[in-house]
């Protein structure tokens, strides 16, 4: 009988940004997440060294989330065409088509711009999405398929 296999645990998504603090205070809104203890925002006009490097949010029960490094240069994806594909990206669910189209004003206050729009569509009700950064995200409605 063979020993079972150990494999790595998964410990968070990391996006490369050009703003660390600011990608991260778009998905802390949009998620409800809150900063690891030490990465939370300093009061305004103080010096942010963590906000250009790297933060990370945790769920409310403590999990690590998704983490930011902060980057120079960093091209824009072109999702869907274009030069620069995305390689990365984050899907989220809602249980409903209402919550759908709430989440769809949210996201685009919070600075979210409309890639793709198939909100309508019977089988997979979606939207597509670039963050502030530029990087895709959907939002969907999980069926029972889902």
């Amino acid at each position: 009988m063979a020993e079972p296999v150990s494999v790595p645990l998964l410990r968070q998504a990391v996006i490369d940004c050009p703003s660390a603090r600011a990608l991260a205070e778009f998905y802390r809104q949009l998620l409800a997440l809150s900063y690891r203890p030490g990465d939370e925002a300093p009061p305004a006009g103080a010096p942010d060294p963590r906000g250009e490097d790297w933060l990370v949010l945790h769920d409310p029960k403590g999990t690590t989330r998704i983490a930011f490094q902060q980057v120079a240069g960093l091209p824009e994806p072109t999702w869907p065409d274009g030069p620069r594909p995305q390689m990365l990206h984050l899907d989220l669910t809602v249980p409903t088509s209402a919550d759908l189209d709430a989440q769809h004003e949210r996201a685009l206050d919070l600075g979210a711009r409309l890639l793709l729009d198939r909100s309508t569509d019977s089988e997979e009700p979606l939207r597509v999405y670039a963050d502030p950064a530029g990087h895709p995200f959907c939002i969907f409605v999980l069926t029972a398929a889902g």
